[in-house]
């Protein structure tokens, strides 16, 4: 018998009557009802999250206006957002009641903004900062995952919030920058000036420093020699003393020799005038004796001879004369300049005793100008270190403004001048800074075209499983009639394949017609469903060849363990060791794997991989089942030989 005919012998069979055929067509449409009716209830869930009630409890009492902060309510902000948002059917509640249809079912879960939600936002600006709070209220006796969808929305809340005050916050903190910005251009101004200051105050410390080092060497020097003027103008002052004494007894000598020299004068005088008359007598005494001689009888020879000898002492006469009027001139100068000399000590005398009293004072002022010169030397000296200190912390104020300039108009640089529409730019990128920007290599349109592989996979095998139900797996008349095992696995395996590819087929067609999923490669998409079919039969024919109903139950196992270790839900590297390990094991994560990469558009490398695993394990099978036919050969009875529906 050829391999056709007993395909065809095997449809006879399941399509003998109308019972039949309602069950084949039953069968074959269990992976169509199983994937279609899941992946169209799951085709989209987030667009509908719309109709999902959720109530959403406002207590939020807001912050009062405080100067020039206007009053705000954050909680109305975010109810408005909300509302407006439409994520879910947000229905604004009261506590009580929100409570009460949380428990009755009514809506899903619950969101409370409380009472202090302003002002626990505003807090961070205080010195009490602590976070606000959003209240999650969920029942999982209406529905888990509404719980997890009720602590992601409320996250988003979080989030939100967060930018709003984020963008608030921001907002005030880069204007009151931008005004530290403009305070420290001033002051970079002021520095500048400050550095120019000092600069010159530097300057101006070094002259004084070198004129109070030279102030100090002047001082010391006038010290030293106050002290020698105070020492000299003692001694004068002793010597003045002395001096005053000697001139006081000179003027009274000078006075008494004046006195003396007046009477000598008169004297001298009255001589003076005596002797002048003497003088002026001589002439006529010379004439009286003369004539007096003439008169004795005397001749002239006698008279000229006496008067000879009486001539000299005429002459004596008038040279004497001569000689005392020039003495008693003489006399006369000598009376008028000891009077003068009188008048000149007394007045000298006079003077020493003024000279005296005043070099005692000059003794006395010089002291205290030596003391006084000691005391300047003491404070020009302190000056001088002082100036001296002065010039070094001048110039070190000169360096430290210098870097304060420096370090304002660094400041000012590094922070950006900016407008308000800059700053408003900047708080809103501050608030919000990360954009995510998503990339995908391979792209599933929609929450059910992301289940489709492994849905379709899982109902590939459903299928195979439930056609096994009423196909025989081998026919033993066939065994028992034909001579080659390998014929009788392949018609075996080629009558629940074919039908698998319907089922396949069919699946694909709801898939891609009734539910509008995209495929970026559809025949090959269609391909791994066929091939996954056609690897489903040859498992479960091998399994049946092997261990009869027994191998059908295994089939039922295998088909739970690959529910949950083809990773067609959470990625395979999330489940415990053991399953990791049957998840390479198995094929449905191949064929998982291969439609993803096919319906996606993702490696076609990759999907070739699988195909290939998924063909070794087909040829595997057959392989397994070959050799348990050929077993069934050696042991064949009369019962094999008895006619069956397959002829």
């Amino acid at each position: 018998m050829k391999i056709p005919a007993m395909i065809a012998a095997e449809l006879r069979r399941l399509t003998a009557t109308r019972m039949s055929v309602i069950a084949l067509v039953a069968l074959i449409a269990v992976p169509v009802l199983y994937g279609g009716l899941y992946l169209w209830a799951n085709q989209d869930p987030y667009s509908r999250f719309a109709e999902v009630p959720v109530a959403l409890v406002v207590e939020d009492d807001g912050i009062p206006a405080s100067g020039d902060v206007a009053a705000t309510n954050y909680g109305n902000q975010v109810a408005t957002q909300l509302l407006d948002g439409r994520a879910f059917d947000w229905q604004l509640m009261s506590p009580d009641a929100a409570a009460r249809a949380l428990h009755d079912g009514a809506v899903d879960f619950t969101v409370t903004l409380p009472a202090d939600f302003s002002s626990s936002l505003a807090s961070a600006s205080g010195t009490g900062p602590h976070q606000a709070r959003i209240d999650l209220e969920t029942n999982d006796a209406n529905n888990y995952l509404a719980s997890t969808i009720g602590t992601q929305a409320v996250e988003k809340i979080r989030r939100s919030v967060a930018e709003l005050v984020g963008k608030e916050a921001a907002t005030r903190l880069l204007g009151a920058i931008s005004d530290i910005r403009g305070q420290l251009v001033t002051a970079a101004d002021g520095a500048a000036q400050l550095v120019d200051g000092t600069t010159q105050a530097a300057s101006g410390s070094g002259q004084l420093a070198s004129g109070s080092s030279t102030l100090a060497d002047g001082t010391a020097t006038l010290a030293s020699g106050a002290h020698t003027v105070s020492d000299g103008a003692a001694q004068v002052s002793t010597g003045a003393a002395q001096v005053s004494s000697g001139t006081a007894q000179v003027s009274n000598g000078a006075t008494q020799v004046a006195a003396g020299a007046s009477t000598l004068a008169g004297y001298a005088d009255q001589a003076a005038t005596a002797v002048q008359s003497a003088a002026n007598s001589v002439p006529q005494v010379r004439a009286d004796i003369a004539a007096e001689l003439a008169t004795q009888g005397l001749d002239q020879t006698q008279i000229d001879a006496v008067l000879a000898k009486l001539d000299p002492l005429g002459a004596a006469v008038t040279s004497g004369n001569t000689k005392v009027q020039a003495a008693v001139t003489k006399v006369d100068q000598l009376s008028s300049g000891a009077a003068q000399v009188a008048s000149g000590a007394a007045q000298v005398a006079s003077g020493s005793a003024q000279l005296a009293s005043g070099s005692a004072q000059v003794a006395s002022g010089s002291s205290q100008v030596a003391a006084g010169a000691d005391s300047a030397a003491s404070g020009a000296a302190q000056l001088r270190d002082g100036a001296a200190t002065l010039s070094r912390g001048l110039t070190q104020l000169v360096t430290g403004t210098s870097q304060l300039h420096d370090g304002l108009a660094a400041g000012v640089a590094q922070i950006p001048d900016s407008d308000a529409d800059l700053r408003a730019r900047q708080a809103a990128t501050i608030a919000d800074p990360v954009a995510v920007e998503s990339g995908k290599v391979a792209t599933a349109n929609s929450y059910g075209a992301g289940l489709a592989p492994f849905f379709a996979a899982l109902a590939g095998w459903i299928g195979i499983y439930a056609l096994f139900l009423i196909v025989k797996p081998i026919s033993r008349r066939a065994v028992t009639a034909l001579h080659s095992p390998i014929r009788v696995t392949l018609a075996g395996w080629l009558t629940p394949a074919i039908l698998g590819a319907v089922q396949m087929a069919a699946l694909f067609g709801v898939l891609a017609l009734a539910l509008g999923f995209g495929f970026a490669n559809p025949v090959g998409t269609l391909g791994v469903m066929v091939l996954a079919s056609f690897t489903y039969a040859a498992i479960i024919l091998a399994l049946n060849v092997w261990l009869g109903s027994v191998g059908q139950f295994v089939g039922l196992v295998l088909m739970v363990l690959q529910l949950v270790t083809a990773g067609g839900t959470f990625p395979w590297q999330t489940l415990p060791a053991p399953l990791a390990a049957l998840h390479h094991v198995l094929p449905m994560g191949y064929v998982v794997d291969a439609m993803r990469q096919l319906m996606y558009g993702g490696d076609l490398a990759r999907a070739g991989t699988d195909l290939l695993v998924l063909a070794g394990m087909l040829v595997g099978a057959l392989l397994v089942a070959a050799i348990g036919v050929t077993r069934m050969t050696h042991r064949r009875t009369l019962r094999d030989l008895q006619p069956s529906l397959i002829g």
